[in-house]
């Protein structure tokens, strides 16, 4: 079984390509030739049967990602399988397992078999979960346990996986020597680090990184290079832990996408607004143009509750400038395990930071959105306007709650409409011998 990269560089455009170009309105043909250079990847796990897949990258629409998952103080996976439905009611592309229940192969199963978007996981999360039911302690996981837990992820159909490769010892001294408010805030990264420094052993995923690709090619799953040692606060960030991290990561593009494994690169968290474009020139530099999927980045500590505005604020600049995946962040961030209604409102105030960078980006279709809803509310056109809003329930809620029902104004403005006032002069037939 061949890869999309792999049957991309043979010249060969697959239905999934066709799908996902027609979906970007672009020539599939285009599409073909940034797979094949890995500058596009499509994540389709070739177990994933029920998927529509997207693309991430060169010339796309900014995709939206959720995280679920059942955790051990909430263990029920129905839960989750509604905040999926409510990830792809919203518009999200992707969600992402990031389960540590009590039975993590009934989750992940369940939630694929349920998506019809592109689903990750992190297979570090079920290793040493069960490092720690089998052998008493993270510290005592093996390569093997990783290893197996990955090949079973990719037999179930995870589309993408995060993997911590990047996590040397060579970035954790270095950073251990600058210093860092936050030293390690990835969960995934932190359970590696712990690892290594215990067993004075290099990262496992680094050593075995040929034996993930064998995985990974099999069954098409692209690899999504996880950012171990991003900054947990503004003041850690684009330190040398971070940019250490970041070279290795640009080696392991090399490496996989010579064996024609699709790949993606995951970046920084807390970011102060004025690092933000360096920091994505900096990964599209040293990762030749591979997808960089990014969370936030958030450009302030202190905004606990409202940390999806953050997100929104640094992701609006991130994919403005290079990044071409958003991970949303949602108001329990930091906070507590989501609810139905913090998925809501972080897939929606993702896709508005996503959008308004399709709008920058020249993305097919963007403008003529905005355009739209432009022309409805010249016409002072409600049903379109509440029908073109990117949360319609939401719109309509906001309209219905403070105006009578068939009011051509809104109750902000009342009798004096800025639109209808000036309409009564603008929109008369102009005389021709006015010329």
């Amino acid at each position: 079984m061949s890869t999309q990269m792999q049957l991309a560089r043979e010249g060969k455009i697959t239905d999934v390509m066709r799908q996902v170009a027609a979906e970007e309105q672009i020539e599939a043909e285009v599409l073909r030739d940034r797979v094949a250079r890995g500058t596009v990847a499509i994540p389709a796990n070739i177990h994933h049967t029920n998927l529509k897949a997207r693309g991430v990258g060169e010339g796309l629409r900014i995709k939206v990602n959720a995280n679920i998952g059942t955790s051990s103080t909430y263990p029920d996976i129905e839960p989750e399988l509604e905040k999926l439905d409510e990830a792809v009611r919203c518009g999200a592309d992707a969600v992402m397992d990031l389960s540590t229940g009590s039975n993590i192969d009934v989750s992940r199963q369940k939630i694929i078999e349920h998506s019809p978007i592109m689903v990750g996981t992190v297979p570090l999360y079920q290793a040493t979960v069960r490092a720690i039911r089998e052998h008493g302690a993270v510290v005592e996981m093996t390569e093997e346990d990783i290893l197996q837990t990955i090949e079973k992820q990719a037999k179930d159909g995870a589309d993408f996986m995060t993997l911590h490769c990047g996590v040397t010892r060579e970035a954790i001294e270095r950073m251990r020597r600058q210093g860092r408010i936050m030293d390690i805030v990835s969960r995934g990264g932190s359970f590696i680090a712990g690892w290594m420094l215990h067993n004075e052993r290099e990262n496992p995923l680094y050593e075995h990184y040929d034996d993930i690709l064998d995985i990974c090619e099999k069954y098409d799953v692209t690899i999504s290079l996880g950012d171990g040692m991003r900054p947990g606060c503004t003041a850690d960030a684009t330190d040398r832990g971070q940019l250490t991290e970041l070279i290795t990561l640009g080696e392991l593009v090399d490496r996989a996408w010579r064996r024609g494994v699709q790949v993606m690169v995951e970046g920084p968290g807390h970011v102060p607004y004025d690092q933000i474009e360096a920091n994505m020139k900096l990964e599209k530099r040293i990762c030749r143009n591979a997808p960089f999927y990014v969370l936030g980045p958030l450009v302030t500590d202190v905004a606990p509750g409202y940390d999806h505005i953050t997100a929104a604020i640094g992701g609006t600049l991130a994919a403005v400038s290079g990044a071409d995946f958003l991970c949303y962040v949602t108001p329990a961030e930091h906070l507590a395990l989501p609810t139905i209604e913090d998925v809501h409102t972080g897939v929606i105030t993702s896709r508005i930071a996503a959008h308004a960078a399709d709008l920058v980006r020249g993305i097919p279709g963007a403008r003529e959105w905005d355009r739209r809803m432009a022309e409805a509310r010249k016409q002072l056109d409600w049903e379109a306007q509440l029908s073109l809003a990117i949360d319609p329930e939401l719109a309509e809620t906001k309209r219905g709650a403070r105006n009578k029902k068939g009011e051509e104004a809104c109750s902000m403005c009342g009798d004096y409409c800025a639109v209808k006032i000036i309409s009564k002069y603008f929109d008369k037939p102009v005389c021709p011998c006015d010329d």
